[in-house]
């Protein structure tokens, strides 16, 4: 049995190949749009999703310290990040490690930051939060997770939800 057990590092990267140095990530969480549904032969009410639709998505990148990358997240513009990722995992089979490699890819805008605190001897606390327009996040190569919201994509594990949308819609 292949056991995850934990991110033993990762690396932030802008534009592909600009490192941005040393950051804790808060990862998007998805909340689907819903709607409720009710009515003659619905024996309650039901939150039903809007399919491929999501509400905001937003990612914060923790900083120890102000520094440029920091502030270069904050222009008013997409930026495109890369958080690239190593897993351990364990073979309960064999008794052996391998690692799993898991990247995160957003395109982003920035919502804010804070540059932070002040203080001997201490971090600083700086932070960016951006609006994510696009998430895709691969493991081991292998692409699990799309989502551009600009071009009406959203992708589970090869399934395409929006394919059959997009072309009625003529997009």
């Amino acid at each position: 049995m292949q056991i995850p057990e934990r991110l033993s590092n990762f690396t932030v990267y802008r534009e592909g190949s600009e490192y941005l140095g040393v950051s804790d990530i808060v990862l998007p969480t998805l909340e689907s749009m819903t709607d409720t549904v009710s009515g003659a032969g619905i024996a309650g009410e039901v939150d039903s999703p809007t399919i491929g639709h999501f509400g905001s998505i937003t990612v914060t990148l923790n900083w120890r310290t102000v520094q440029q990358s920091t502030i270069r997240l904050l222009q008013q513009r997409s930026h495109a990040l890369d958080f690239r990722g190593a897993v351990q995992v364990y073979d309960s089979a064999s008794g052996t490690y391998r690692s799993q490699a898991v990247k995160v890819t957003v395109k982003a805008v920035p919502k804010g930051g804070t540059i932070g605190n002040m203080q001997p001897s201490s971090t600083m606390g700086s932070s960016n939060e951006l609006e994510v327009t696009y998430l895709k996040i691969t493991i081991d190569g292998r692409e699990l997770l799309e989502l551009d919201k600009y071009n009406f994509i959203y992708r589970v594990d090869g399934f395409d939800a929006l394919a059959q949308m997009r072309q009625q819609l003529g997009l």
